[in-house]
């Protein structure tokens, strides 16, 4: 008796389980695309910077006076 209540719960769990999460199928896999193309068009925009005459002259600077700083 007891086992017999407790799959027809479980089925009933399952059951109500299936019916929350069928809906939202896949689209934890949209999340990640979009996510992966925000990462690689931040990282193309920061490599831009990066590499620019600006910023590399000022990290060329700071280096320069890190190396002659004194000890």
């Amino acid at each position: 008796m007891l086992a017999r209540v407790c799959r027809a719960a479980r089925s009933r769990w399952q059951r109500a389980r299936g019916a929350r999460t069928g809906g939202d199928r896949g689209m934890a896999t949209a999340e990640y695309a979009m996510g992966t193309i925000a990462a690689a068009a931040l990282g193309a925009v920061l490599c831009d910077v990066a590499t620019s005459g600006v910023i590399r002259g000022a990290l060329q600077r700071m280096i320069e006076r890190a190396l002659d700083a004194p000890v």
